[in-house]
């Protein structure tokens, strides 16, 4: 700001904008308290209410000698061609043309504080007032705290400022509230406790002058929301704070309704919500999706990824906005529902999507025990088993299973389905004898109910054969799969997905068998199919290009296996992410061939 200011001689236009308690009201006064010496004449401006504005511009008038409406202050302004300064604090409303206030000339120097960064169009420069740097919160805690700073109470500051989440107006609060209790090492287990009551009460005595707490603040914004822009962000606090993508929205918009539950009736709540977002032919209205974020942004009580494009609420935020909601079950259903709806509408490994995206949402939908069906129950499985998460995964399913058994039976295709994915998760875990017995027993089931060579029972004699291979029985597993190939072929021909795996596995088992150089020229012909179909990126291509790489290092060709195994990785920590079980293999892979190289 020292910098933007410093120029004389045209018209400066600066503005700070941000969440309501960020700081920036503090942060420009400091800046004036500073830099008073350098300007003619400080006038600070209410600008909450077109009246508070007007108010304001007459007092200069008058203060001036120049008249005693709004228009003779703004002419005094326009006049005067001195370095003065004005300060419109607090421009929050966006119904408000601040344009209309801004004295028509090329000199003086503006500086406008705002949750709304749509005021952004008026300024020559402009600052987002996030959260504080930790020292310089630690500090501030401190100071209102009454506190001397010591290694001792900077240590306990450090934890009750990352609760805070370095927000500049609730660590103030806090440090007036541990100032007249005079307990520095209480406050973050009553905080714990009793977070709503503590950032809601201002304190009788504080040396901060600011006349809002951190929820009040918040409120007033809320407050002006229309009922769909409101209602938006109190569903959103069901959701993670971070990575809230209109993908999760649009595709429970477009959620198929199947012979098994849950039925329309049963999800009243959740099409209500969405319908919001809905043109009357049943099409997603981006626009109007984007109206109601615009407009919750317009008081930063949500923002803007635009690298990423996802929304994220401040953690404090989120927390208050859940606390805002009369009926929080409701809402934790209708959300936990709309997640379940967006999952069954996209395709394994959607890119759009992402495991990586919806993995916190359902994270939490599944910690806040959220009674969602359990047809939605099998969808958060699936994002858990995209992620990498087979413990829970398999705990879901196991879940699933036994509600399934009583409403369903034994022998209802759910049921088995739900069978043979509690056996791929066993398989996951390590568990591979106990997937076998269950594979067993799902495929006599399913020969019994759909016949030999039925889709569903081909992929259990998969999964089976995989189990004989990860148990070392590698012949009887290579056989199997060998039978199961020619029946993909078959039903579904050389080129579909589910052929395609069974290639991958059978090439798997001629390198368990040490017939390396099989494994490589079929693991090379699914590889070129992949990449027609899935292209290079799909977890598919890569999950056979690592195999292949296997390949490459068993016979020697140990540069080929480093340069595919490099590229691997780089592709499955975007897709996955760094911590990924794949990921973590493919660096072991990685590792081995530096090793094999000599690059130790």
């Amino acid at each position: 700001m020292h910098h933007f200011f410093s120029d004389p001689g045209i018209q400066h236009i600066y503005v700070l904008h941000g969440l309501g308690g960020a700081g920036k009201t503090q942060i420009t006064l400091k800046f004036i308290n500073e830099s008073s010496s350098r300007f003619s004449d400080i006038f600070f401006i209410d600008t909450s209410t077109i009246a508070t504005i007007e108010t304001g511009l007459k007092n200069i008038g008058i203060q001036r000698d120049f008249g005693d409406s709004p228009e003779d202050g703004l002419l005094w302004l326009a006049s005067k061609l001195e370095e003065w300064l004005l300060f419109f604090d607090n421009a929050d409303d966006p119904s408000i043309n601040l344009n209309d206030f801004i004295p028509q000339c090329n000199h003086g120097n503006i500086i406008i504080t705002s949750r709304n960064p749509g005021m952004c169009v008026y300024a020559g420069s402009n600052s987002l007032v996030s959260d504080m740097e930790e020292e310089d919160a630690v500090a501030l805690l401190l100071k209102s705290a009454l506190q001397t700073a010591t290694v001792r109470t900077e240590q306990i500051a450090a934890e009750i400022v990352k609760s805070l989440h370095h927000l500049p107006l609730a660590i103030v609060q806090a440090g007036a509230f541990i100032s007249k209790s005079r307990n520095l090492d209480g406050y973050l287990a009553l905080y714990t406790k009793n977070q709503a009551q503590l950032l809601s009460e201002k304190p009788t005595q504080s040396h901060d002058q600011y006349v809002w707490t951190v929820y009040t603040t918040w409120q007033m914004s809320f407050d002006r929301l229309t009922p769909p822009a409101a209602m938006f962000l109190q569903h959103c606090s069901f959701l993670h704070y971070n990575g809230i993508s209109e993908e999760i929205f649009s595709y429970a918009s477009k959620h198929q309704f199947h012979s098994n539950r849950p039925s329309k009736e049963e999800l009243q709540e959740p099409l209500e919500f969405l319908s919001h977002f809905v043109e009357s032919t049943g099409e997603w209205d981006s626009l109007r999706f984007l109206n109601a974020t615009n407009e919750v942004q317009s008081y930063s009580l949500i923002s803007f990824d635009v690298e990423k494009k996802v929304f994220f609420i401040h953690p404090l935020v989120h927390s208050w906005s859940r606390g805002t909601v009369q009926n929080p079950k409701e809402y934790m259903l209708t959300m936990g529902s709309i997640l379940g709806m967006a999952i069954s509408e996209r395709s394994l490994w959607d890119m759009q999507l992402t495991s990586l995206l919806l993995y916190p949402h359902v994270e939490l939908a599944v910690e806040m025990n959220t009674k969602v069906a359990w047809v939605f129950k099998l969808q958060y499985g699936i994002i858990f088993w995209e992620g990498g998460r087979y413990k829970q995964a398999g705990k879901l399913r196991e879940e699933v299973l036994e509600e399934q058994k009583q409403v369903l039976g034994d022998h209802h295709p759910d049921t088995l389905l739900t069978m043979h994915n509690l056996a791929n998760s066993y398989s996951d875990l390590g568990e591979h004898q106990k997937a076998k017995e269950l594979q067993g027993i799902v495929l006599e089931t399913w020969k019994q109910v759909l016949g030999d060579n039925h889709p569903d029972t081909l992929r259990t004699t998969g999964n089976l054969a995989n189990s004989y291979s990860d148990l070392g029985e590698h012949q009887q597993a290579k056989e199997l799969k060998g039978i199961v190939l020619e029946k993909w072929k078959q039903v579904l021909g050389d080129n579909h997905p589910d052929t395609l795996h069974t290639m991958g596995n059978l090439a798997n088992s001629y390198s368990d068998l040490g017939e390396h150089q099989k494994a490589k020229e079929l693991q090379g012909i699914v590889l070129e199919k992949w990449k027609q179909v899935l292209g290079d990126n799909h977890p598919d291509t890569l999950h056979t290009m690592s195999h292949l790489a296997i390949s490459y290092s068993d016979l020697g060709e140990h540069q080929k296996a480093q340069k595919l195994s490099v590229f691997v990785l780089e592709k499955r920590k975007q897709v996955l992410g760094d911590n990924h079980p794949d990921t973590l293999r493919t660096m072991g892979n990685l590792a081995n061939s530096y090793s094999a190289l000599g690059e130790h």
